[in-house]
């Protein structure tokens, strides 16, 4: 059977792919962000995340050994040392907060020329929180927290016989919602 065997193949041949993606993740551990076609954004991310976690090892492991064993790897892979020595000794340290979702893809309009499905890739630092949920989802689980109707019905007091107003409900209008500043 062939599970998991996807690639992203990108029509080019394994050299040419490899030196693709070395191209790639040089230019986008340079500049933080590079903009290109989304097929291309969508190979890059697992390329540069498995490097970028390298890095991580190397920056948290005390052996000077395992340290050079770590760069020489993503040397191998990327085949530009000013690439990777500024990701090891500047950025390392920036991902060390964070597990694993180190780039972030926006879509962006098609390219005028061939109409190509263009994006942008970039790397998100550790201090990063992402987006913030959404209003829907919070939403939907305060009301599922509420009591049914039926025992809605049970709080309900009825009133006394002697003309006094009808005893009110308990609050049921549950949370507020959240407020983004």
């Amino acid at each position: 059977m062939r599970h998991g065997k996807h690639r992203f193949l990108l029509g080019c041949t394994k050299e040419h792919r490899e030196a693709l993606m070395a191209n790639l993740a040089s230019a986008l551990l340079r500049h933080e962000k590079i903009e290109t076609t989304l097929a291309k954004a969508k190979a890059l991310r697992p390329f540069v995340e498995k490097i970028i976690t390298m890095a991580k090892k190397a920056y948290l492991v005390e052996d000077p050994a395992q340290k050079l064993h770590y760069r020489r790897l993503a040397i191998a892979r990327i085949k530009d040392e000013d690439a990777v020595a500024i990701l090891f000794n500047d950025r390392a340290s920036e991902f060390i907060r964070r597990n694993g979702g180190y780039s972030r893809i926006y879509k962006l309009m098609p390219r005028m020329g061939d109409a190509a499905k263009m994006a942008i890739i970039e790397l998100v630092l550790g201090e990063d929180i992402g987006y913030a949920k959404s209003k829907k989802r919070n939403a939907a689980k305060a009301r599922k927290s509420t009591p049914s109707k039926k025992s809605k019905q049970q709080q309900k007091t009825v009133p006394d016989a002697v003309g006094a107003e009808t005893a009110t409900t308990p609050d049921q209008s549950g949370p507020e919602p959240a407020t983004i500043d």
